[in-house]
């Protein structure tokens, strides 16, 4: 099994990409974007989502570590335009800003 998730997650990493705000607004508008708290890992929680690990989830969105990414965070972003990574775990874009280097 570890091998499996070890697998899963080294997958999930080289679907993970840098991008805009620009380019995720659509994503916003269907309601589709979960937003990850810098604190965590974002491919630990892509790959949370994708293993359907509920109780692990709802840990998460309860500490509000993991949440649908709300309106006021969004104007934020347009307005700061920071680095975010993302990587899509369907029907989900997971997104994390990243600290600049």
């Amino acid at each position: 099994m570890t091998e499996n998730v070890s697998t899963l997650y080294a997958k999930l990493l080289g679907e993970t990409a840098i991008i805009e705000w620009q380019a995720l607004q659509p994503f916003f508008a269907k309601g589709a974007l979960l937003w990850v708290d810098p604190a965590l890992d974002l491919i630990a929680v892509a790959q949370a989502l994708a293993e359907d690990a509920q109780a692990l989830v709802a840990q998460w969105l309860a500490a509000g570590q993991v949440e649908k990414l709300s309106a006021s965070r969004a104007l934020d972003f347009c307005e700061r335009d920071p680095t975010l990574w993302a990587v899509v775990v369907s029907p989900w874009v997971v997104i994390q800003e990243r600290a600049a280097l």
